[in-house]
């Protein structure tokens, strides 16, 4: 059993406005000791901020063994997210200090969302709103316009990609659409109503793949050329899990060339995108900013398990561990 404090701990939230802007409260992290909230932090900010703190919550700060060792009084991070990539694990458990995470609390939020992006590219909503809203309806004259016909999504196979608990309730909506659904994943893990099949089998039998899988060595840039030459002409691919799972210049490629349907993204390989990022200008591509988990209720669900991890510490219980 790792020691846990004794006195009222100093809490430390280094980038707590995402997570909370002001709609909902910090009272529960409040009540479990001396607690300070900033909106942002940069690397730099870490330590002046963190010394003497027992306690550091962090979203998307990166919490470095540098910093750590310069901490001597921390025993406790945790992260106001489900990734965890953002603090060195490793120097962590070096040094005893737990690690906690927030697993499961977006579930619906993300799978609403990835149903979203599906319908917009299967649909051409957004290219079509745009056009309307732009006068193209008034100069063709005509009661019903489109450049490329919409997709029927009933009867039509959605693979997925990762089938953890978005991946099962993504695949759930799926079938009530009237969609076939298959997935590849690594784990063996099974879902009712969805076919097991391998990574060929998904490629090539899919009309719309979702991504449901964590950024790994293994499989960035997963979806680059030579994945997207196998797929069927007009497929569609989302992406609510990691950015750096598409290598977004083959991506871009594809979307021009109209072998690929549609991109709907909710994430990208660096956030904020650079300019010159080349789904931007993709055509037949829909991307929004990384806010597929971010309903209030999601956001609730994730403050009050992150004060349950930091309360389960300080009882010598840790709960949600991830080192």
């Amino acid at each position: 059993m790792r020691a846990t404090p004794t006195a009222a701990p100093v809490i430390v939230v280094l980038d707590g406005y995402t997570n909370n802007p002001g709609d909902l409260s910090w009272q529960r992290f409040a009540a479990l000791g001396e607690l300070t909230v900033h909106d942002h932090s940069e690397p730099a900010a870490v330590v002046p901020r963190c010394t003497g703190a027992t306690v550091i919550c962090t979203n998307k700060t990166p919490l470095t063994a540098a910093h750590m060792a310069a901490l001597p009084a921390l025993r406790f991070i945790g992260v106001l997210a489900t990734g965890v990539n953002v603090v060195d694990l490793a120097a962590a458990r070096a040094r005893g200090i737990v690690v906690t995470n927030v697993p499961a609390y977006g579930t619906d939020s993300v799978a609403q969302h990835t149903i979203g992006l599906m319908l917009c590219c299967a649909s051409r909503i957004v290219e079509l709103e745009r056009s309307v809203r732009a006068g193209e309806w008034q100069r063709r004259q005509v009661f019903s316009y489109w450049d490329e016909p919409p997709m029927e999504l009933a009867g039509k196979v959605l693979g997925l990609i990762g089938l953890g608990a978005i991946g099962r309730r993504v695949a759930a909506i799926a079938r009530a659409l009237g969609m076939e659904v298959i997935a590849y994943t690594p784990s063996g893990r099974t879902a009712a109503g969805v076919e097991a099949v391998d990574l060929d089998a998904l490629r090539q039998r899919s009309d719309v793949i979702s991504l449901h899988c964590p950024l790994t060595g293994d499989n960035a840039g997963m979806i680059d050329r030579h994945f997207l030459q196998q797929l069927k002409p007009g497929a569609i691919v989302i992406n609510t899990a990691r950015g750096g799972l598409l290598n977004e210049a083959d991506v871009a490629t594809a979307l021009a060339l109209g072998h690929l349907g549609g991109l709907g993204a909710d994430v990208l390989s660096s956030e904020p995108p650079a300019a010159d990022n080349p789904l931007l200008q993709a055509p037949r591509c829909v991307i929004t900013p990384h806010s597929a988990w971010a309903s209030r209720e999601a956001r609730g669900r994730l403050l009050d398990i992150a004060a349950d991890n930091i309360a389960a510490f300080l009882r010598g219980e840790p709960i949600n561990t991830v080192a």
